[in-house]
C-alpha cells in the first residue's frame, strides 16, 4: 500500500469524499457521559445514525474483519472508531485495536471520535499510536447550556451532574483539545445543533475551538433516537443548518458533507454498502474473541448447573459448554486450580480453559482479568440463567443489560443514572 496522505481522510476533505473509503470498528460500547439525545440501544439494523451497530467486536475480531472488508474494498483509506460508546471510556479496547491495525497496516489512517471526558490522559498513547484525527464533540463551551445537553458525565465512579457535571467536561475537553492540536494531531469538532437549547451558541462554540486550534468544524442536526430525553425535540431544517453552517464558516472551515455514521459504517461516505455475498460485523461477531484460536467452547462458574452464581476465585469446578446442533451441551466439567498459589492460578486456569472463548462468572478481580485476557480468554461477569448467558455469547450479542454485575455498568438499551455505568 502506498502511504496514506492526510489529504486521503474522507470525512476532512470533500474533494475525495466518492474516491475514497473508511471503515469503523464498532469496539467501544462503555460511555462515561449521558447525553439527553442519545438511547444506549446500539444494536439496531434499521438506524442510521452516530452510536448505532449491529454488533460488538472484540479487537481481535476488529481485525479480522477489517482485514476482510479491505480485501473486498482496497480504497479503504481509514480506520475509525467512534463507538457505539466512547473510546475513551474504556480506552485499553480502543488502543489494542488501534495498535493491532497500526501493525497490520502501518500507512493506514487512524481516527477516533470522543466526547473528550477522557481525552487527555490518552493523548500521548494516541499519538504514539500515530492517530492522525481525532473527533470531538463539543455542544456547549458554557456550563449552562452544557447541562442542558448532558444528564451526567462519570470522569470515575462517581456521577456528577447539572451545571457541575457540564463544567467538568468542558474543563476537560479543553484539556484534551489543546493537548491533541499540541501533538500535531488534527483535531476536528462536531457541534449538535439542538433547536431552542444551543442553536444560538454555536457560534460562540466555534469561535472558542478556534481559538484553542481545532481545523474545522461540523454542524450537525440533532437526530431525536427513540426513548431518549429529547425523543420528541424539533429537528432542525435545512434552512437553519446552512445557516448556522455559512455564519460558522466565517470562523473556522466546515464540514458539509457528513453522513452522520453508524459506528460500524463501511465504505464511501453517503454510499450504501453492496451486502451481496459478503461477510458482516455480527459474522464476525460470533467468532472466536481472539480469531485463529481454536475456542469453540464457553467455561460457566455455577454451583448447580442453572445460574452462573459463582465468583471466579471460588470456583472448583468449571462446566465447560458447546453449542450443540440441537442446542447447549456439555463438553466436559474441568477442575479449576487450586487456590493459594497467587499468579500461577490464573495462568494455570488460563491453560486448562485454553478452547473457551470466555468463561462466564458472577466476578472477577482486576488482576486475573487482565492475566487471563492476555492468555487471549475473555471473562464475561453476569447474573443470572446459564443458558441466557451462553445465547448471548455464542450468538456473539451483549450479555442483557439485567443480567450484568450492576458495577459493571449500563449497556445497550439503558439511558442509566450514572450510578452503575463505565
Amino acid at each position: 500500500m502506498e502511504n496514506m496522505e492526510i489529504k486521503n481522510h474522507p470525512c476532512f476533505n470533500a474533494e475525495i469524499r466518492k474516491k475514497y473509503a473508511r471503515i469503523h470498528l464498532p469496539v467501544a460500547p462503555a460511555c462515561n457521559i449521558q447525553c439527553r439525545f442519545c438511547n444506549r440501544r446500539y444494536d439496531c439494523a434499521n438506524e442510521s445514525r452516530p452510536g448505532v451497530t449491529s454488533a460488538v467486536l472484540s479487537p481481535q475480531q476488529a481485525l479480522s474483519y477489517l482485514k476482510y472488508k479491505h480485501a473486498k474494498n482496497p480504497e479503504i483509506t481509514v480506520v475509525g472508531i467512534a463507538g457505539p460508546g466512547d473510546p475513551m471510556a474504556d480506552a485499553e479496547k480502543t488502543f489494542e485495536t488501534l495498535k493491532l491495525v497500526r501493525q497490520s497496516f502501518p500507512n493506514i489512517l487512524l481516527c477516533v471520535a470522543t466526547n473528550g471526558l477522557a481525552l487527555a490522559q490518552n493523548v500521548d498513547r494516541l499519538a504514539e499510536l500515530k492517530v492522525s484525527h481525532v473527533t470531538v464533540t463539543v455542544s456547549a463551551v458554557d456550563p449552562d447550556i452544557g447541562a442542558k445537553i448532558c444528564a451526567w458525565v462519570r470522569p470515575d465512579k462517581k456521577p456528577f451532574r447539572g451545571v457541575e457535571g457540564a463544567a467538568m467536561l468542558w474543563e476537560r475537553q479543553q484539556e484534551g483539545m489543546k493537548k491533541i492540536v499540541e501533538a500535531g494531531i488534527t483535531l476536528k469538532i462536531n457541534c449538535i445543533i439542538i433547536p431552542g437549547i444551543n442553536d444560538g451558541h454555536i457560534l460562540e462554540v466555534a469561535k472558542t475551538v478556534k481559538n484553542i486550534g481545532a481545523h474545522i468544524m461540523n454542524c450537525t442536526p440533532l437526530i431525536p433516537a427513540a426513548g431518549s430525553e429529547f425523543e420528541n425535540r424539533e429537528i432542525p431544517s435545512p434552512d437553519i443548518i446552512h445557516d448556522i453552517r455559512a455564519a460558522a464558516g466565517e470562523i473556522i472551515p466546515q464540514m458539509a458533507h457528513c453522513a452522520q455514521c453508524r459506528a460500524d459504517a463501511c465504505g464511501i461516505i453517503g454510499a450504501q454498502e453492496l451486502q451481496k455475498d459478503m461477510l458482516t460485523v455480527e459474522d464476525f461477531a460470533k467468532m472466536p474473541l481472539r480469531p485463529g484460536d481454536d475456542r469453540p467452547y464457553v467455561a460457566v462458574g455455577t454451583r448447580e448447573g442453572i445460574l452462573v452464581n459463582q465468583h471466579l476465585g471460588e470456583v472448583d469446578k468449571f462446566i465447560v459448554f458447546r453449542n450443540g446442533g440441537h442446542g447447549f451441551e456439555i463438553e466436559s466439567i474441568r477442575n479449576a486450580p487450586p487456590p493459594g498459589t497467587g499468579v500461577k492460578r490464573w495462568l494455570d486456569m488460563a491453560d486448562i480453559l485454553s478452547d473457551c472463548r470466555t468463561v462466564l462468572v458472577s466476578g472477577i478481580g482486576p488482576s486475573p482479568r487482565k492475566i487471563l485476557l492476555e492468555k487471549g480468554l475473555a471473562v464475561t461477569e453476569m447474573e443470572g440463567l446459564v443458558e441466557e448467558g451462553l445465547k448471548a455469547v455464542f450468538s456473539g450479542n451483549e450479555i442483557p443489560a439485567v443480567m450484568r454485575r450492576r458495577f459493571m455498568g449500563c449497556g445497550g438499551a439503558c439511558g442509566g443514572s450514572g450510578q452503575g455505568c463505565q
